[in-house]
């Protein structure tokens, strides 16, 4: 029996209760539902171009197109930067594994370039050097990891300099703000997922893609539809990847109640780090430029990760490791030539980081339960 389960019952947490977000609203999201299925308008519905036009007004993008996933968005991004043969992407060896696969698909070679180990995210200062190194870059892909920013702006005057387009991966950060700005507009080209563990998380897969010039706003509204314009005629070879009616209203209910849901979160990542204080983990501080924060996850770190995960599982604490091995050390990126050792920020941070519960359905009392486990973690 661990020192915890001597002195508390155990208490069963999960990492993220989908139930409990969605009960509220339960019958609102029904109500949409049960009218998408009267409708019949199953495919590119009314719904679609409503969340399109409020999705580009939440994350204060000019254009928002759907499409069937957030894997299909940076897939859809990378075509429409017209991406292909003979090309190098850069992004971060850290993140989960579509940022780098859709660059593969797209028929590029990604570049990887080390982590800021403060954000998770990537180092400007490495990024300008990989540049240095890697001329033929035609585009980069900075991730907002876990919910906050990238540091934009030394990332943005190195794209501007070389002609690069920059693509937001924003999967997990739909609402955050880089000094004020929101994330999605600053780049070229922003990818948002509404898998359901995320903020905006819909019924199952989805995603949407933003633009801030009209053409690559053009090509993506075509792409995702077979590079058709017009029905049956194809200016691009495309690929079939539409939102479904159904999720764009579920998401539209969800997307009213966002804001509440990313102040739920908020306020449970400050309390993380008042209950967390002096606890044998280590939080990262929030830079200045991360504005708003919408935590996807809040991370915590330990030179003992495995064995405080196991011991927070023994004692019914949910909780996820993202990411366990970094891009550069994956088997079908061996012939990319990289080593372990060639990024060593992103392999501490894939041996210690460890993701607790944040969401904003989480009892306060569930919070204090896993302080008091983190607290009598031996290791």
């Amino acid at each position: 029996m661990s020192a915890a389960q001597a002195t508390t019952p155990v208490r069963k947490v999960q990492l993220l209760d989908l139930k409990a977000i969605h009960q509220p609203i339960r019958d609102e999201i029904l109500a949409e539902v049960t009218r998408v299925i009267d409708s019949q308008a199953f495919i590119m519905g009314p719904d679609v171009k409503e969340l399109e036009k409020e999705i580009a007004a939440y994350v204060q993008a000019p254009y928002a197109y759907g499409c069937a996933s957030g894997s299909d968005a940076l897939f859809l991004a990378l075509l429409a930067a017209g991406v292909g043969q003979g090309d190098s992407v850069l992004t971060t060896p850290f993140t989960f594994f579509a940022t780098a696969g859709a660059i593969v698909r797209a028929g590029a070679t990604p570049v990887f370039c080390d982590i800021d180990p403060v954000t998770f995210n990537i180092c400007p200062q490495a990024l300008a050097e990989t540049v240095k190194r890697a001329p033929r870059i035609k585009a980069m892909i900075p991730v907002h990891l876990f919910g906050g920013a990238a540091d934009m702006d030394p990332i943005m005057q190195v794209a501007r300099e070389r002609g690069i387009v920059v693509i937001e991966d924003g999967a997990q950060a739909i609402g955050a703000e880089y000094k004020g700005k929101r994330l999605m507009s600053i780049g070229d080209i922003g990818c948002i997922s509404f898998f359901p563990s995320k903020n905006l998380g819909g019924f199952g897969d989805g995603g949407a893609v933003t633009a801030v010039e009209e053409k690559y706003a053009k090509k993506l509204a075509a792409l995702r539809v077979h590079g058709s314009i017009k029905k049956y005629y194809h200016e691009w070879v495309g690929i079939n990847s539409r939102l479904d009616t159904l999720q764009a209203a579920v998401l539209r209910v969800k997307l009213r109640h966002l804001d509440g849901e990313t102040a739920g979160r908020q306020a449970n990542a400050a309390r993380w780090r008042e209950l967390l204080a002096g606890t044998p983990v280590t939080m990262a501080p929030v830079p200045a430029y991360q504005t708003r924060h919408v935590y996807n996850q809040f991370v915590i770190r330990s030179t003992k990760r495995d064995a405080l995960k196991t011991y927070l599982q023994e004692n019914g604490v949910g909780t996820e490791i993202y990411y366990p091995l970094s891009m550069h050390e994956q088997t079908c990126f061996a012939d990319l030539g990289y080593r372990k050792g060639d990024f060593p920020e992103s392999e501490r941070a894939a041996a210690e980081s460890l993701a607790i519960p944040v969401h904003s359905a989480l009892p306060a009392a569930d919070m204090d339960y896993i302080a008091g486990v983190v607290k009598a973690f031996q290791g």
